[in-house]
């Protein structure tokens, strides 16, 4: 069972002049997603409120097929909502938060183990660590020591939000905490080199696997992945995505196809090119989720 941590948003993503879809997104949303849609087994933990658009959340989850047990219920907060601004294919986001009930998913000790428990893969963000909160963050590194020691695998990518942080100072410290419970690091170089001044993608799996961690793949956006796990080292090309109309959801998805190839037993040179073709794929449509149809044919390559 995958566990996927994080806040779930209310996204409007642009579709035509002037008009705006609305559906439900967020970084490690979108990757408990794709990996239900690759036929994985995965549930989401984060808190909402217990408004109608929260209940309509909860019934989206049972919808795609990711558990909903580990969802909890602020009456005095909501959902956090994001609009999509594009610029060509490359998009800018707005948000409204403050008010999000995810900010409080990790004040629980005891709610984090419950919805942990018989996870074999956790998979968490940056972003899940910056609203959270110090003490937030504390109780999430104690439940990830619990789990792994339980027999869980962690997953994590940076996913670096500058504005969710009060410096970079915090930022670094943060990741650099967690690293210490990572198993697989899924960074984007991009983050990497405005954060920590890496100079290649090398250089960051390079600076990962000095905190420990035994397996990393280095996104590139466009330009070639680099892979270093399992004693070995070595460049992936991207898959040239045809007439990429937005690029929201594309490193979430990567996170997903790279995961559930790896679970399905894929090398990782061979899971990051299955990542890659993931991810070209959802750049061609709206919003950070694909069309479940536009996804199929990847769950048939896995099985």
């Amino acid at each position: 069972m995958i566990v996927s941590v994080g806040e779930a948003m209310v996204e409007f993503a642009p579709v035509e002049a002037g008009r705006y879809a609305r559906a439900f997104a967020g970084d490690t949303l979108n990757t408990a997603w794709y990996l239900a849609r690759l036929g994985r087994a995965v549930r989401y933990l984060t808190r909402v409120g217990a408004d109608g658009l929260s209940d309509r959340f909860v019934e989206f989850l049972s919808e795609s097929g990711i558990g909903a047990a580990p969802v909890a219920r602020d009456p005095e907060r909501t959902m956090g909502l994001y609009m999509i601004q594009l610029d060509g294919a490359e998009r800018r986001f707005l948000y409204w938060r403050d008010s999000s009930a995810a900010r409080r998913l990790a004040d629980d000790p005891t709610a984090l183990d419950a919805g942990l428990a018989d996870a074999t893969l956790i998979h968490v963000s940056g972003i899940t660590l910056a609203i959270i909160g110090a003490r937030g963050r504390e109780n999430l590194h104690a439940a990830l020591r619990r789990a792994r020691e339980a027999g869980a695998r962690v997953s994590f990518d940076p996913n670096l939000r500058r504005r969710l942080w009060p410096d970079d100072a915090s930022a670094r410290e943060a990741q650099a905490t967690m690293y210490a419970a990572t198993d697989i690091a899924l960074p984007s170089f991009d983050d990497e080199a405005a954060l920590w001044g890496d100079a290649t993608p090398q250089a960051t799996a390079q600076r990962i696997a000095a905190q420990g961690v035994a397996e990393i793949v280095v996104k590139n956006g466009a330009g070639a992945a680099f892979v270093q796990a399992d004693g070995a080292t070595g460049e992936v090309e991207a898959t040239r995505a045809a007439a990429a109309r937005d690029t929201t959801g594309a490193g979430d998805s990567f996170n997903a196809g790279y995961l559930a190839a790896r679970l399905a037993g894929r090398a990782p040179a061979q899971a990051c090119d299955f990542a890659h073709g993931l991810a070209g794929e959802v750049v061609r449509w709206p919003g950070a989720l694909a069309p479940a149809e536009a996804v199929a044919r990847f769950a048939a390559v896995l099985g």
